[in-house]
């Protein structure tokens, strides 16, 4: 490390202007991957005092582990493990009207592609981190850290991290929550529903079967019947509020001149864990669509499973009484991943999700320095 940042900001402004972009989709730049972001942190990792590894989940695409020291507890037994968890991956910079990689520090404001969501909040933890490295081995847990790649798309680094590396008591996920503690998330079903046709020649269209028409029955249906379906079977959740389908994507035939035998729409699903209950959204999708069309099917594209941390986990009421209220959020993160695998898991971190993946994305230095005085504390809080 050259030059090592004298504090948070500086850290943040590191992290930004290294290029970690998901390569999936349009990521509207050439610096994909997420392998010198985890360098650096590897390093920074390394220079607070922690034993420091790359883990490669994919080609280029590490996850970054550090774990500190710890000494033994008092009673001799193994001490309880709690691990902070940022995601070293951004979203595409295509289309953003300021410097992706600047990292510029104006108007009290760091900016660039990933300040928010979520190098920001993965500073406030490294450097709480650093600040804390001397009173850390005398805790009475073990702090560990996992910067983990693809969390932006099919989210690879939590689950090869999951099941590789065993469970926590805690798992704190770095997200702009404005240092709220989100116990409880939406999951989400992303499912391509298909129609089929009989492609013709375009000048005779009543010889053929249009799978776009098809199509335009199953979207009404699902925009207005489903909708609502959804909405009730799965309740209002106190935190959450209804389950929801936004229709994403459509994509269908092949030319003008000839009539459609095929059509692809790709819906997004919103799920309580009241729907979960019920059955799930993808088997009440595939009941839905086949009852509209009994020759369309739904294929699943990905699937994300909701959170669910009971907040009565002495370690959230830690968080808690450290000043971070409990609230619920309609995203997705890392955070159902471990908490599938037996890790109770929480996101946390500064910064508002207002600002993520906007085009001319920010955090303020002082949301910065708020959240490594919070971690500090909470981790005191713990001695």
């Amino acid at each position: 490390m050259e030059s090592p940042p004298r504090n948070v900001i500086e850290l943040t402004q590191a992290l930004v202007r290294i290029p970690s972009v998901n390569p999936d989709g349009d990521p509207g730049t050439e610096g994909v991957g997420e392998e010198k972001c985890a360098q650096y942190v590897a390093e920074f990792l390394a220079a607070s005092g922690a034993k420091a590894v790359l883990d490669e989940v994919e080609p280029g695409r590490p996850n970054v582990i550090g774990r500190f020291p710890t000494n033994p507890g008092a009673d001799g037994k193994p001490k309880p493990r709690i691990l902070f968890a940022p995601h070293t991956d951004t979203v595409s910079v295509g289309g953003m009207t300021i410097d992706p990689f600047g990292g510029e520090l104006r108007d009290g404001k760091v900016w660039g592609r990933g300040a928010s969501d979520t190098k920001g909040p993965m500073a406030s933890f490294l450097w709480a981190l650093r600040e804390m490295r001397a009173e850390i081995p005398d805790l009475p847990v073990e702090v560990h850290f996992a910067g983990f790649m693809s969390e932006e798309s099919a989210q690879l680094g939590s689950q090869h991290f999951a099941k590789h590396h065993g469970r926590y008591d805690l798992a704190i996920i770095g997200e702009p929550t404005s240092l709220k503690t989100v116990f409880r998330h939406k999951g989400c079903l992303w499912a391509d529903v298909h129609t089929t046709g009989v492609a013709v020649h375009g000048a005779t269209p009543e010889l053929g079967v249009n799978a776009i028409v098809k199509m335009a029955k199953l979207v009404e249906a699902l925009d207005n019947e489903f909708r609502a379906i959804l909405a009730e079977a799965g309740g209002e959740d106190e935190w959450l509020g209804a389950s929801t389908i936004n229709l994403g994507m459509i994509q269908g035939g092949t030319r003008s001149n000839i009539v459609a035998d095929s059509c692809r729409l790709r819906v997004d699903i919103r799920t309580t864990p009241g729907l979960q209950h019920v059955g799930g959204a993808l088997a009440m999708l595939t009941e839905f669509v086949h009852r509209v069309d009994r020759t369309a099917s739904v294929t699943v594209a990905s699937e994300a499973l909701h959170l669910d941390t009971d907040p009565a986990n002495p370690f959230v009421q830690k968080l808690i009484a450290a000043g971070a209220d409990l609230t619920g959020a309609p995203w997705f993160c890392d955070a159902a991943f471990l908490a599938a695998a037996g890790t109770p898991s929480i996101a946390i971190g500064p910064g508002s999700i207002a600002q993520a993946h906007t085009k001319d994305e920010f955090i303020a230095a002082s949301d910065l320095e708020d959240g490594v005085a919070f971690f500090m504390r909470f981790l005191r809080s713990l001695a």
